[in-house]
């Protein structure tokens, strides 16, 4: 019995020992992601604990927090900006840790690109010549207030928002009138301003 005790209590102070000596591994690093040339401030950056599955976004403000352990690496990501690694020290005193870690502007080329509006050169070239556009101005804007056009946009296209709102109220209004008059809200009572042919 007091050799079970025994072993539970050099079992226990093993415990504590190594929870104290973890606890005192954990920092919580403090920063803010920068560009290395102007010096404004990186937003959305990505700080991710290298080989593990945590991480953080920096704010608007280029600000970020994370908890870690002493030893771990950080890695900052952002596009258009190269990847960078910052490794906290094993000899780090204390558990808070403070970075500014800058950032360099990275400049990606990417292939010319050619927008057509049509399949294929040969179509696009017998557009380019058979097409008639009308050139000037005055014959734009006719054609885009014809009356007969206007009307059938107005009769295919839906309501928007306001117009859809503005025909429920009408409703409601309407319904909320009718409601009244059934109930009899409109009769003479002691109004002097009603006729009497009502």
């Amino acid at each position: 019995m007091i050799s079970c005790c025994l072993i539970f209590l050099c079992l226990l102070a093993g415990a504590k020992n190594v929870s104290a000596q973890g606890f005192e591994n954990i920092v919580q690093v403090n920063g803010v992601v920068i560009t290395s040339d102007s010096l404004r401030a990186v937003g959305d950056a990505t700080i991710v604990v290298k080989n593990k599955n945590r991480g953080v976004e920096s704010e608007v403000s280029g600000v970020f927090s994370i908890v870690c352990y002493k030893g771990d690496t950080l890695q900052f990501s952002c596009i258009g900006f190269r990847s960078k690694e910052f490794v906290i020290s094993k000899e780090l005193k204390g558990q808070y840790c403070t970075v500014v870690q800058p950032m360099v502007q990275d400049t990606f080329y990417l292939p010319e690109t050619i927008i057509r509006p049509l399949p294929s050169k040969e179509a696009f070239n017998y557009a380019f010549v058979h097409w008639r556009i009308p050139n000037d101005y005055y014959e734009k804007a006719r054609r885009n207030t014809n009356a007969y056009l206007l009307k059938a946009l107005a009769y295919t296209l839906p309501r928007d928002g306001q117009e859809s709102q503005a025909r429920q109220m009408a409703q409601q209004a309407w319904g909320q009138f009718f409601e009244a008059w059934k109930r009899g809200d409109f009769r003479k009572t002691d109004n002097p301003y009603m006729s009497d042919s009502y």
